[in-house]
C-alpha cells in the first residue's frame, strides 16, 4: 500500500460531498475512482467536474471499481442502510457525521465493522482545526492546570427539530470536542426550547466531567451563522484559559493572573488554516497515513456512537427533568 495510490470511491454528490471530492482529486497518493449519487444530473455533473466515473447504484460501483476505501457523505437521516451495505461488502470506510440517529443502528454498524476488522472512520474534522490543536496542546502540556470548566456554544439557522436534529447532527461536534479537550462526560442535565412553536431547536446542557470539572453545551437553530463568534469554545483551568473562536478563526491562551494573552490568527497568506473546510484536509492526511500503515483510524466511528449516546442522554434528561448519567 505504501508504494501505490489508495483507490477511493465516494458515495454522495451533495455540497459537503464536494469537499470529499476536492480532497481526493487533489492528492497525488490517491486515485479518485468514482462518485455515486441519487440524482442523475447532479451526480453526472460532479463526476465530470473531477474526471471520475458516475454511478447511481452503490453495489454496482463497488463491484466495478474495487476501491481500497469508500467515503460516504449522505443526507443526515439516510446513513444507516448504505453504510451497512458498504460494511457488508467488506470495505474500509470513512463516514460523515452523525453516525446515525438511532443507538441500536449505531451498535449494529460498529459490531458489523468489528466482525470484519474494518477500518471505520468518522469525520469529526473540528479536532483538526489549528486553534483546536493548539488548545489541546496547552492542556496536554499542563499549562491550564487542573480543568475547572469547559463550554461549547454553536448556533445558526436551521429547521424545526422534532427528532432532535440540532442535537444529533450538529452538536455531535460539540460533544466530541468537549470530550476531546476536557475528557469523559459522566452526566448531563438538559433544557430545550424553540420559538413560535418550534421543537427542540435550541438547547442548554449542563455537563459533569469525570475529572471533576463542569461544563455546558449551548446549541441553536434559532440564531445565525453570520454572527461573529457564532461558535466559541472555552476551557478554563486553575493555571490558565484557552479560547477558540469560530473553530478556525482565532485561538488564545492566557495564564491566570496575566493581563497579556498569547493569540493566534491566520496570517495574510495562510489561507489553509483560516478556512473551516481545510480542517478536513488536515484530518484526511492523518486518516490516510493511518490507513496505509494498517492502524486504527485517528477518529474511529466509535466516537460517533459516543456522541449519539450523549445526545440521547440529554434527551432523556430533558424529558424526565432529571440529571442522567452517561459514563463511557
Amino acid at each position: 500500500m505504501s508504494n501505490q495510490k489508495t483507490r477511493v470511491a465516494l458515495v454522495g454528490a451533495g455540497g459537503w460531498g464536494h469537499q470529499h471530492a476536492r480532497i481526493f482529486a487533489g492528492r497525488r497518493d490517491v486515485e479518485f475512482l468514482a462518485v455515486c449519487g441519487r440524482t442523475p444530473e447532479r451526480t453526472q455533473a460532479r463526476a465530470e467536474e473531477f474526471g471520475v466515473r458516475c454511478y447511481l447504484d452503490v453495489e454496482e460501483m463497488l463491484e466495478k471499481e474495487e476501491p481500497d476505501l469508500v467515503s460516504l457523505c449522505l443526507p443526515n437521516k439516510r446513513h444507516f442502510e448504505t453504510t451497512m451495505q458498504v460494511i457488508r461488502a467488506g470495505l474500509p470506510l470513512l463516514v460523515e457525521k452523525p453516525l446515525v440517529f438511532d443507538e441500536e443502528e449505531a451498535d449494529a454498524l460498529i459490531a458489523e465493522a468489528a466482525d470484519r476488522d474494518l477500518f471505520f472512520a468518522i469525520n469529526f474534522n473540528h479536532r483538526y482545526a489549528r486553534p483546536v490543536a493548539m488548545a489541546r496542546r496547552v492542556i496536554e502540556d499542563g499549562r491550564l492546570g487542573d480543568l475547572v470548566f469547559a463550554t461549547w456554544r454553536f448556533g445558526g439557522e436551521g429547521p424545526d427539530c422534532p427528532e432532535h436534529e440540532n442535537l444529533v447532527e450538529t452538536q455531535c461536534h460539540g460533544f466530541d470536542m468537549l470530550e476531546f479537550l476536557a475528557g469523559p462526560i459522566v452526566s448531563v442535565m438538559a433544557q430545550m426550547s424553540g420559538p413560535g412553536g418550534r421543537r427542540n431547536s435550541t438547547m442548554a446542557i449542563a455537563l459533569e466531567f469525570a475529572n471533576g470539572a463542569v461544563g455546558s453545551l449551548v446549541g441553536s437553530y434559532d440564531s445565525s451563522y453570520a454572527y461573529e463568534r457564532t461558535h466559541q469554545v472555552e476551557v478554563n483551568g486553575t493555571k490558565g484559559r484557552a479560547l477558540i473562536d469560530d473553530t478556525a478563526k482565532r485561538y488564545s491562551f492566557q495564564a491566570a493572573g496575566s493581563e497579556t494573552a498569547e493569540v493566534w490568527q491566520a496570517g495574510y497568506f495562510n489561507d489553509f488554516d483560516r478556512q473551516f473546510q481545510t480542517s478536513f484536509d488536515a484530518y484526511f492526511e492523518d486518516l490516510l497515513r493511518a490507513f496505509r500503515a494498517g492502524e486504527e483510524p485517528p477518529v474511529h466511528a466509535r466516537a460517533g456512537r459516543r456522541a449519539l449516546q450523549l445526545a440521547h442522554a440529554a434527551i432523556r434528561s430533558f424529558e424526565s427533568g432529571a440529571r442522567v448519567g452517561c459514563a463511557p
